[in-house]
C-alpha cells in the first residue's frame, strides 16, 4: 500500500488516515448488528471511502480490473446504507 499511495501521489499520512477511517467504518457496520444508526453511518463512511478510491483509480488511469474491489465494496456499503437509511432521519 505504501507504493500504491506513492503512485497515486498521496502522502504517507493520508494512507494512515484512510486506514483508520476504514477500520472505524468496519467497527460501525459490525456494531450495526445492535444499532441501526451505527450501521447506517458505517455504510455512509464506506460509500465515501470507496468513491474516493474509485476516483483515485480513474485519476491515475488504472484499468477497470484494479477498480473491482472498490466497486464491490461501494455496492455493499450502499446496501448497508439503504437498509438502515431510515435510522439516520
Amino acid at each position: 500500500m505504501v507504493d500504491e499511495f506513492g503512485r497515486y501521489g498521496y502522502p504517507g499520512s493520508f494512507r494512515i488516515f484512510t486506514g483508520l477511517v476504514e477500520v472505524i467504518a468496519a467497527v460501525l457496520v459490525i456494531s450495526g448488528i445492535w444499532n441501526d444508526k451505527l450501521a447506517a453511518w458505517g455504510g455512509l463512511f464506506i460509500v465515501g471511502i470507496m468513491l474516493g478510491g474509485i476516483f483515485t483509480h480513474l485519476k491515475v488511469k488504472d484499468p477497470v480490473n484494479k477498480m473491482m474491489m472498490p466497486i464491490v465494496l461501494l455496492i455493499l456499503g450502499l446496501i448497508v446504507l439503504l437498509i438502515n437509511f431510515g435510522s439516520l432521519l
